[in-house]
């Protein structure tokens, strides 16, 4: 049953930060590529899609690796799964403080009601996502150095 839950909680963070990566190294490129309001628009529909699946998806994530944490704790890797953990709570924090403020704002602007800094705001929201980023890459190479 533990070999199953460190698999499952591995593969869901796995997928998390894959989709994170893409939206840091993928989808804001194109997004900064496109015509006219067409970023700004990218932007904010993909605020609102992935600011409403992505609490769940950090918040199940940290979860999962409490459970693996205390379920295993008399196991091999329990150290690094508890880092994990620690890193995946920094990452929810740093959402919180740093990141969804950002967010809530820009999943409103349209062409007609975005502040005249919204390029800045954004910037902005790309490097604290990049850290972001970094720490949950960290948090899921120490899931699978446990796994190992």
């Amino acid at each position: 049953m533990l070999n199953a839950l460190e698999v499952f909680t591995t593969v869901i963070v796995g997928v998390m930060v894959g989709v994170e990566f893409s939206v840091a190294f993928v989808m804001n490129r194109i997004f900064g590529a496109l015509p006219e309001d067409s970023d700004q628009l990218a932007r904010a529909h993909g605020g609102r899609m992935l600011g409403a699946v992505m609490p769940f998806w950090y918040i199940g994530s940290l979860v999962l690796v409490a459970v693996w944490a205390v379920a295993g704790r008399h196991h091999g890797g329990t150290g690094l799964v508890v880092t994990s953990g620690a890193l995946l709570l920094l990452s929810v924090v740093m959402s919180l403080l740093l990141l969804v403020p950002i967010n809530n704002r820009g999943k409103t602007w349209t062409p007609e009601n975005r502040p005249e800094d919204w390029k800045e705001q954004m910037n902005r929201w790309d490097r604290y996502h990049y850290v972001r980023v970094a720490v949950i890459v960290a948090a899921f190479a120490l899931l699978v150095a446990a796994l190992a």
